[in-house]
C-alpha cells in the first residue's frame, strides 16, 4: 500500500466525507465510520491515542489532521467545547476531563465533595451523548493527611459517585502521577493505593489510568504490574524516563515490551502518548512515538 496515498485518500475522506462537523452521529458512530482508513497502515493491536496539552503549540484542527495522518484515532484530555472539532475528523476523545477542579484538588478533601460530585453527574449525560465512556479524576494532594485517610475519604466521594456513572455507563478514572519529580504531594502515587482505593469503591466503572512514565519513576516494575494489575486499568499513557521525552533509545523503558504486555492482558482500549517532545519537530517526534508503539 501507499502510505502517503492511502493517508491523503483517508483525509479527504474524513474531512469530506459523513464525519462533518455538523453530523448528528455520535462520537462512536463517526468513530466507526472511519476507523478502518484512520488505522489502514498499521498493525491494529494498540489503538493509538495522543494528550493535547503536550502539543499545545500545534493548533488544535492541525493536530487532528496530523492524527489522522498517523492512524491515530483519538485527542485526549479535551473538554466538552473541543470535541465537536475531533469529530469533525473522524477521532474520539478517549480520555475526557470537563469536571473536577484539577490535579491538586481532588477527591481526598472532603470539604470538595458536593463541588466534585455536582460537576462530575453535570459530565455525564454530555459524556454519554456524545458517545464517550470515560472521564479522569483526581486524587489531590496531601497536605499533611494520611494515606489512609485520604483512601477513606477517596471513596466516600467516589461511591457517591458511582450510582449516576452506573447509570450513564462512564467509567470514571483517576490517574496514576507521581510525587517526585511532576506532582509533589499527590496522593494517588503509588499503584498499590490506586489499588486498594478500587477495592473499596467496589464498582466496575472506578478504575485507574496507568502512566507509565509516572510508575516507572515511582516504582518501576511495569511489566509485571501490568500483567498482575491490568484489571484495574482503563487507559494508559506513555512518557520517556528520565525528563518525558520522546519514547526512543534515549531513555530507559522498552515500550515494544511494554506494548505487547498490554495486549497479552486483552486490553482493547487506547494507549495515550504522553509525551512532551524535545526536538524541533514534534509531530515528527509524535510519529516516532506511535511506531514504536505499533507492535506487530
Amino acid at each position: 500500500m501507499n502510505t502517503n496515498s492511502s493517508r491523503r485518500s483517508a483525509l479527504k475522506n474524513i474531512i469530506g466525507g459523513t464525519a462533518v462537523a455538523f453530523s448528528p452521529m455520535t462520537f462512536n458512530e463517526v468513530f466507526a465510520a472511519n476507523e478502518k482508513a484512520l488505522g489502514a497502515d498499521l498493525n491494529g493491536k494498540i489503538n493509538h491515542s495522543v494528550c493535547r496539552w503536550c502539543y499545545a503549540k500545534t493548533p488544535l484542527e492541525d493536530l487532528c489532521k496530523a492524527a489522522v495522518a498517523m492512524g491515530i484515532k483519538s485527542i485526549e484530555l479535551q473538554g466538552p467545547e473541543e470535541w465537536p472539532i475531533l469529530k469533525k475528523y473522524g477521532l474520539t476523545c478517549a480520555m475526557p476531563w470537563g469536571a473536577g477542579k484539577g490535579i491538586n484538588d481532588g477527591f481526598n478533601d472532603l470539604k470538595l465533595h458536593d463541588e466534585l460530585v455536582k460537576s462530575y453527574e453535570e459530565i455525564f449525560p454530555k459524556l454519554k451523548e456524545a458517545g464517550l465512556d470515560k472521564v479522569i479524576c483526581f486524587s489531590g494532594n496531601r497536605r499533611g493527611m494520611s494515606d489512609e485517610q485520604g483512601l477513606e475519604n477517596c471513596a466516600i466521594g467516589l461511591k457517591r459517585l458511582m450510582p449516576s456513572a452506573e447509570k450513564y455507563g462512564i467509567t470514571v478514572t483517576m490517574e496514576l502521577l507521581n510525587s517526585k519529580v511532576n506532582h509533589k504531594d499527590y496522593m494517588c502515587d503509588t499503584t498499590k493505593w490506586g489499588i486498594a482505593l478500587c477495592d473499596k469503591v467496589g464498582s466496575d466503572r472506578f478504575k485507574l489510568l496507568y502512566d507509565i512514565y509516572h510508575m516507572q519513576i515511582m516504582e518501576g516494575d511495569v511489566i509485571a504490574t501490568i500483567k498482575k494489575s491490568h484489571k484495574y486499568f482503563s487507559h494508559y499513557h506513555t512518557g520517556g524516563v528520565p525528563g518525558r521525552a520522546e519514547i526512543d533509545d534515549t531513555q530507559e523503558l522498552n515500550y515494544p515490551a511494554i506494548m505487547r504486555a498490554i495486549v497479552e492482558t486483552g486490553y482493547k482500549g487506547f494507549v495515550g502518548q504522553e509525551f512532551v517532545p524535545k526536538r524541533p519537530d514534534a509531530l515528527a517526534s509524535l510519529k516516532q512515538g506511535v511506531t514504536i508503539c505499533d507492535i506487530a
